[in-house]
């Protein structure tokens, strides 16, 4: 069979649907979709984010589209003072936004058509919703991460700050979570520094691949009308075009880099966040959280919760949860645009909103920490965290390191069953263990100089430190 309804002449057709359907592309459509169809399909109720982005690459198409003498210039200014009006409602957030029209693009496009009339309609000539949404979130996605990069700026600015105040602040460094080695509080807290570091050089990276234009790509296969897509692109400020209409209408690979880089992100603050969680708890006591960023229970009188730090520590798995739904969306994908890349805007939006105010509160948070350094002076004198230094003591009067290890273990152990410490262990312990030692060892096991000898490059010693906040600086 062919295209045509048996029951009705064509003629009647193209009238019934000429009434049953107002679409701004529903020339060729007989019967409308119920409302709750429409409803189903529609995305403005999330993508009139974009408001602003739609409303900036209109205006940029039209003067692009008046500078070709593809509409006249009066035309094209009657257009831009449309949406300059449009503009202002929007950032008034005076704009009526209906699921008749399905999105934000059509939207606009029929309150501009209001605003101007008819020759409002001119202003799609030479591109299609497929290179505008791509615009649009690309415009999007060049504000925020810009504002991303310099929010962890803040964020680094802060934490640096902090470290500068505790370099010979002493504190128990852990590996399985088991007591390893003393080290600088600053070291600890630089080793966030730096993590945070990459994630604003990722975002950073990115920017190439989001700084360019689809604009004037059309749906796919580009456009007969003499266009300058470079003008376009130069008036958006982008530093490139897409050479390929395909390429530029179906690429989402920014979109999952940036939910890629925002994971980084929220992992390195959830892995933060999991240790201030512990250091403020009875058990630790080595920090406190401040009472703006803690809840109580409603039950127990004497509790401090550290929800905020719970609570970024949580909304990690809503940013990774974004990466993985894009992903899913486009892994089977041919090209070029297909509806179900609509759905790449809601994990989008969400990954943006959740991680701003990760960064933001955990920021305030950080400002508002107290240290309790007397309680981390406690812990380190009160474990073997120092051992390494004796066996290190041994290796330096020519005891190979895997004989000065097995000598300072059973040392250990003697302390375990005399249950004391190794500074607590009379002299006649370490000469009976070997007789290198000297009255000098409880003077090498204090924690800080524990600490202050590791001047390796990159290691917790004072001066390595020191070192390391000057190079710090100048990534701010």
């Amino acid at each position: 069979m062919g295209l045509t309804n048996q029951s009705k002449q064509p003629g009647e057709a193209t009238k019934r649907g000429e009434s049953m359907t107002t679409k701004l592309w529903g020339g060729r459509f007989t019967e409308s979709a119920e409302q709750w169809v429409d409803e189903f399909g529609a995305s403005i109720s999330f993508d009139k984010e974009l408001v602003e982005e739609d409303l900036a690459g209109s205006i940029a198409h039209v003067t692009m589209l008046a500078k070709c003498g593809i509409i006249k210039e009066e035309e094209a200014e009657t257009i831009r003072n449309g949406l300059q009006s449009l503009l202002k409602k929007a950032q008034n957030n005076e704009l009526e936004f209906k699921v008749d029209y399905e999105d934000i693009h059509l939207n606009l496009e029929k309150l501009l058509t209001d605003e101007v009339g008819p020759v409002g309609g001119k202003l799609h000539t030479g591109r299609s919703r497929n290179d505008q949404v791509a615009t649009d979130i690309h415009l999007y996605m060049k504000k925020q991460v810009s504002a991303f990069i310099e929010q962890i700026n803040q964020l680094q600015t802060v934490l640096l700050s902090l470290a500068e105040e505790h370099v010979e602040t002493i504190l128990p460094g852990y590996t399985h979570l088991q007591r390893a080695q003393p080290v600088s509080f600053a070291h600890h807290l630089m080793a966030y520094f730096w993590m945070f570091q990459r994630d604003k050089e990722r975002l950073s990276d990115s920017m190439k691949r989001i700084d360019v234009s689809p604009l004037g790509a059309g749906a796919l296969a580009g456009t007969t009308f003499p266009i300058d897509r470079e003008y376009s692109a130069q008036l958006l400020g982008f530093d490139d075009i897409y050479h390929n209409s395909l390429d530029a209408v179906s690429d989402r690979d920014f979109l999952v880099e940036f939910c890629s880089n925002a994971s980084l992100v929220m992992m390195h603050l959830s892995r933060f966040c999991e240790e201030l969680i512990l250091w403020s708890s009875q058990e630790f006591q080595f920090v406190e959280i401040s009472d703006s960023f803690a809840t109580g229970s409603s039950m127990m009188p004497q509790k401090k919760n550290p929800d905020m730090a719970e609570l970024i520590r949580g909304k990690t798995g809503r940013v990774y949860g974004s990466l993985v739904s894009l992903l899913t969306v486009l892994k089977g994908l041919p090209l070029a645009y297909n509806k179900d890349m609509q759905e790449d805007k809601e994990p989008l939006f969400d990954a943006v909103h959740t991680l701003k105010g990760s960064v933001a509160i955990f920021t305030g948070m950080l400002e508002g920490l107290t240290v309790k350094t007397e309680n981390m002076q406690k812990a380190v004198s009160s474990d073997f965290s120092n051992a390494t230094e004796l066996a290190d003591y041994l290796v330096n009067k020519n005891i190979p390191f895997r004989e000065a290890h097995e000598i300072v273990g059973k040392l250990v152990l003697t302390c375990i069953q005399k249950q004391m410490y190794l500074l607590d262990l009379p002299f006649e312990e370490y000469k009976s263990a070997s007789s290198c030692f000297e009255e000098d060892v409880y003077d090498v096991l204090q924690p800080k100089t524990v600490v202050s000898r590791r001047n390796s490059a990159g290691g917790t010693g004072f001066e390595a430190v020191r070192s390391q906040l000057k190079v710090a600086k100048t990534k701010i």
